[in-house]
C-alpha cells in the first residue's frame, strides 16, 4: 500500500462455521498489509483461545461498564446472552495512522458500523463489507465437525444463520464459500476491487 492511499477496513461476516475467522487469520499471516482487530466478548474462552489474541474476554459487568463509557464503536447481544463488541480505539486509531484492518463480526455489528461510519468520515471512506455465503447443509456439517457445540447450540446457530443470510444483499461483496483456497483467492480479488474503488474515488 502506498503512503497516499486510503487504508482499508475489511469487515467479514457470515454464519458460524463459514470460515470467516480462518480467512482473517490467513490474510494477516500472509503479510498483505492487514492487521486484525481483536474484538471483545463476554463468552467463555474455548480450549486454545488466548485473551488478547483471539478475543478480549470480559465478564458482563466489565463489558457493560465500557458500553456505558461509550468505548465501543459497535456492540450487540447475540445468542440470547453473550455480548460482542468492537472498541472504537482499536479501529479509529490504526486507520488514522494509515493502517489497513480486517475484522470478522456478525451482521448486527456490521449494521452498527455502517451507522457509526456516518459520524466518522475516515471510517466511511475505509469500510468494505464482505459476506460469506454457505449452503445450508454444508454449513451444518461444518459446525458439527468443529466439535465445539452440542446439538442444542448447533440448532441455535443454524437458526441465527438463516437470519444472517437474509442480510447478505446489504454487503458490498460476497463469497460463495467452497474450498478454503478458493475462498481465500476470492477474498484477495475483492481486496483489489475495494482498493481500486477507494483510491479511485479520492
Amino acid at each position: 500500500m502506498s503512503d497516499n492511499s486510503t487504508p482499508l477496513l475489511l469487515v467479514i461476516a457470515g454464519p458460524a462455521g463459514s470460515g470467516k475467522s480462518t480467512l482473517c487469520d490467513r490474510l494477516v499471516a500472509a503479510n498483505k498489509g492487514f492487521s486484525r482487530i481483536i474484538t471483545t466478548t463476554t463468552r467463555k474462552p474455548r480450549p486454545g483461545e488466548v485473551n488478547g489474541v483471539h478475543y478480549h474476554f470480559l465478564n458482563r459487568a466489565d463489558f457493560e461498564a465500557k458500553v456505558a463509557k461509550g468505548e465501543f464503536l459497535e456492540w450487540a447481544q447475540v445468542h440470547g446472552e453473550r455480548c460482542y463488541g468492537t472498541l472504537a480505539a482499536s479501529v479509529l486509531d490504526p486507520l488514522g495512522l494509515g493502517e489497513s484492518l480486517v475484522v470478522n463480526i456478525d451482521v448486527q455489528g456490521v449494521a452498527s458500523l455502517r451507522e457509526a461510519a456516518q459520524r466518522y468520515p475516515l471510517l466511511e471512506r475505509s469500510l468494505a463489507t464482505v459476506f460469506i455465503m454457505v449452503d445450508h447443509d454444508q454449513l451444518k456439517i461444518r459446525i458439527r465437525d468443529r466439535g465445539q457445540d452440542d446439538e442444542a447450540e448447533i440448532a441455535r446457530r443454524m437458526k441465527t444463520a438463516e437470519t444472517e443470510i437474509k442480510e447478505a444483499d446489504k454487503f458490498e461483496y460476497q463469497i460463495n464459500s467452497g474450498e478454503r483456497d478458493e475462498d481465500y483467492q476470492t477474498l484477495l480479488d475483492i481486496i483489489e476491487q475495494a482498493r481500486a474503488k477507494l483510491n479511485g474515488g479520492d
